[in-house]
């Protein structure tokens, strides 16, 4: 790596930390008045919200990623092409490349950071935050564990996978034991919609009596299940790609077609995740055509202005896509990749025509 390219590495990395730090600050605030509303419910204070905004972070952090490497790009870049130093550089032997590999190598940096990150303490802080904030509402003590919630109620275990945001839930388990500790019968439900106290509606439900001597399985559409345990208790995400790992969400997916379950949304997080290194190169890419292409009187304020649409105009693309695609019961690993895909064409394109 020559003086020039380290020079343009670090300062790149330095733009786009400040520009992390920036966002992640402003989205910790816009998490803090959200969780200002439960303030008092429980035990849950201050000091539970903040540690709760600290264990949230990893994640937000990893997300933001790809937008901070645009913007901090453009801001560097922009200030290298305004002060001329970029005229400079190319006068001293640095061709459009040697810009795009400083900005590729700057990348790599972020990409490896942010994969550690995102895949080894990210999804252990968001279980553990969602626990806290569930547990400290509540004030009841839950088994999260990472493929379910388990609760105890007398001799019924109970293991939830899903709890839809209306705190109904679906894929759930009931094991009742006997006197003697043993398995005596264990119910499996589609769904389960809260009616009113302590009754629940279960559709499509399979039950297996066992004994010493038969074991008897039978089906039904529905019935009124009467348990303590309220929605309100199992607002935590159980299973979500924020507390799975790349490789919990290839296990899950697997579990899932296993047992012959949709498994469209997961898969969907799993290829996003795979594409999301990737997408930092992309917004780094794309950066470089608006500085060199656009005229150097653009101030700081417009080139951010340009940063700011890329990321939100891509962000919305993005998740029309994905629902799209889940909707219509689509290819997930094509529907992650493919508004990566255009933005990188639109990438090599807008670079080409600079070397024209």
């Amino acid at each position: 790596m020559n003086v020039l390219t380290g020079y343009m590495v670090r300062e790149i990395l330095k733009g786009s930390f400040i520009a992390l730090l920036l966002l992640l600050t402003l989205f910790n605030l816009f998490t803090l008045s959200d969780e200002l509303k439960f303030l008092g419910k429980g035990s849950y204070g201050l000091k539970e919200i903040f540690y709760f905004i600290v264990l949230t972070s990893p994640t937000t952090f990893y997300e933001l990623v790809p937008a901070s490497a645009l913007l901090g790009s453009l801001f560097i870049l922009g200030n290298m092409g305004n002060n001329r130093e970029l005229i400079a550089m190319q006068a001293a032997g640095l061709s459009i490349f040697g810009i795009i590999k400083a900005v590729m190598v700057a990348g790599s940096i972020l990409v490896a950071i942010s994969l550690f990150v995102g895949e080894i303490v990210a999804p252990n802080a968001e279980r553990e935050a969602r626990t806290l904030k569930v547990t400290a509402q509540n004030g009841e003590i839950l088994l999260n564990a990472r493929y379910g919630l388990w609760l105890r109620e007398g001799k019924k275990f109970i293991n939830v996978r899903q709890v839809k945001d209306d705190g109904n839930l679906a894929d759930i388990s009931i094991y009742d034991l006997d006197d003697q500790r043993r398995l005596k019968q264990v119910t499996h439900a589609e769904r389960a919609t809260f009616i009113a106290d302590e009754q629940w509606k279960l559709e499509q439900i399979k039950r297996s009596e066992i004994s010493t001597e038969q074991m008897l399985a039978n089906q039904q559409n529905e019935e009124i299940w009467t348990s303590s345990i309220e929605p309100n208790l199992l607002k935590v995400v159980v299973v979500s790609a924020d507390n799975l790992s790349l490789y919990d969400l290839a296990m899950y997916v697997d579990y899932l077609k296993d047992n012959h379950q949709k498994a469209q949304v997961f898969e969907l997080a799993f290829w996003g995740r795979v594409v999301n290194p990737l997408l930092t190169f992309v917004m780094l890419l794309l950066s470089v055509p608006f500085v060199i292409g656009v005229k150097r009187g653009v101030n700081v304020g417009g080139r951010m202005m340009i940063g700011v649409m890329i990321g939100l105009g891509f962000n919305l693309i993005d998740k029309i896509v994905g629902h799209v695609g889940l909707i219509y019961d689509l290819n997930p690993p094509l529907i992650a990749v493919a508004p990566s895909l255009a933005a990188l064409l639109l990438a090599v394109f807008a670079v080409s025509r600079l070397q024209m």
